[in-house]
């Protein structure tokens, strides 16, 4: 959790905290059982990172936007996989790197 929060901290100042903000949306989305509650965090998490001009938006290809969305229309837990995955790559070779390089994470881990 202090991870986290540090490296959220670190995206903040970088103004990416969307993508770490959008991985653990479809963390909790994805251990959601109710389809009437995973319906309704499917949607709230469309609205707020994928949809163009999202409060959130985060920077996935067309092709993996397209999936994400046909993959809505009946929500399951592997609906935004595709897109997590991506955002996980970007944020694993472009943000850590400059995050273990970064004061955040020397103050974490003194």
């Amino acid at each position: 959790p202090d991870g986290l929060a540090s490296f959220r901290s670190f995206l903040r100042s970088e103004f990416s905290e969307e993508n770490a903000e959008f991985w653990v949306a479809c963390e909790d989305y994805k251990k959601t059982k109710s389809p009437v509650k995973m319906a309704e965090k499917a949607k709230k998490i469309y609205d707020e990172f994928i949809q163009t001009e999202a409060p959130k938006e985060v920077n996935i290809d067309h092709f993996t936007k397209a999936v994400t969305m046909k993959n809505l229309v009946e929500p399951s837990p592997t609906s935004f996989d595709m897109a997590q995955k991506r955002i996980f790559a970007l944020m694993e070779k472009d943000s850590l790197p400059r995050f273990v390089r970064s004061e955040f994470y020397h103050e974490l881990i003194k």
